[in-house]
């Protein structure tokens, strides 16, 4: 595994941070790490990348502790709301950063390049960052990141404060980082965006983990199915509260949950062998965001 940490907490003096976090991320995934403001999300990334010290638990990058010199060459990271000096150019900022990473000049040049392709910002690099779109300069922030040609980029938030086109451009580049074999950790609150790109996701709340999961496995099993329908009777409403005890019933449509697909077709069968009439039946997969705010506001625990 990329990630695995085995009960990981950072706990302040006012009692927040994040609370025994068990997680495993395994290469090449995009991981969405998922909860409201507040939850605890930049508290876990930056524990896990080094820059704050655990009050407990395990954890592990790459195969080595966390905290490691040598596994710290191998990671990128992009932290929330960062904001760099605006008279500064795409090229500067990008030089600069090249020095830190301690790359000689030659390497340098052919990273600034490689970097600026993947984030399309080649012929912006020489403008300055005050002049960029916020899209823009989430993407040279993202382009500093990538100088070291990490195998793991933590993102945190990289997208809340873009509007539609900037956010669709930055999840371009995640899924640009996973066909180059990159794994990508990535902190969100933007249920939407996490759903068209995460591979697994863990959703905290208050500090601790309450679902995780593959995504596809979260949501199976949540679909709605919305039945317009009419000729109906006690006996055809009574089979079908058999499937979901639940359902509702107007006069002339359903709404019920399903388990298993092969009930779609059931739900479908008894209405027409009970003498009703099957206008029309469409399912819906419950989304990720129905799925967080039941679990956010007391449901599933």
């Amino acid at each position: 595994m990329v990630i695995e940490t085995e009960n990981l907490s950072k706990i302040y003096e006012n009692n927040k941070g994040c609370r025994n976090i068990n997680i495993s991320v395994a290469k090449g995934e995009i991981y969405g790490f998922l909860g409201p403001n507040g939850a605890g999300k930049s508290t876990f990334i930056k524990t896990i990348v080094g820059l704050l010290f655990p009050t407990s638990g395990n954890a592990s990058i790459l195969g080595k502790p966390i905290g490691d010199l040598e596994t710290r060459k191998r990671i990128g990271y992009l932290p929330e709301l960062f904001k760099y000096q605006e008279w500064m150019t795409g090229l500067d900022l990008l030089s600069f950063h090249s020095s830190l990473y301690k790359l000689d000049k030659k390497t340098s040049s052919i990273k600034i390049e490689e970097v600026l392709e993947i984030v399309n910002l080649k012929g912006a690099e020489k403008s300055k960052i005050g002049t960029y779109s916020k899209g823009m300069q989430q993407r040279i922030g993202i382009a500093s990141a990538l100088l070291c040609d990490p195998e793991l980029l933590f993102l945190d938030e990289p997208t809340s404060a873009l509007d539609p086109i900037g956010r669709k451009e930055v999840r371009d580049i995640i899924l640009k980082l996973k066909d180059m074999d990159k794994t990508v950790f990535l902190n969100s609150h933007l249920l939407s965006e996490v759903e068209m790109i995460c591979d697994s996701v863990a959703i905290i709340s208050k500090g601790s983990i309450v679902k995780q999961g593959k995504i596809d496995d979260l949501l199976e099993g949540n679909t709605v199915l919305d039945i317009h329908v009419e000729n109906m009777n006690n006996e055809i409403l009574n089979k079908l509260e058999k499937i979901d005890e639940d359902m509702t019933f107007d006069g002339k449509n359903i709404k019920m949950h399903v388990k298993e697909n092969y009930e779609i077709h059931e739900a479908a069968s008894l209405i027409i062998s009970g003498g009703g009439k099957l206008y029309g039946l469409t399912p819906h997969r419950n989304s990720l965001e129905e799925i967080f705010i039941k679990l956010i506001e007391g449901g599933e625990e």
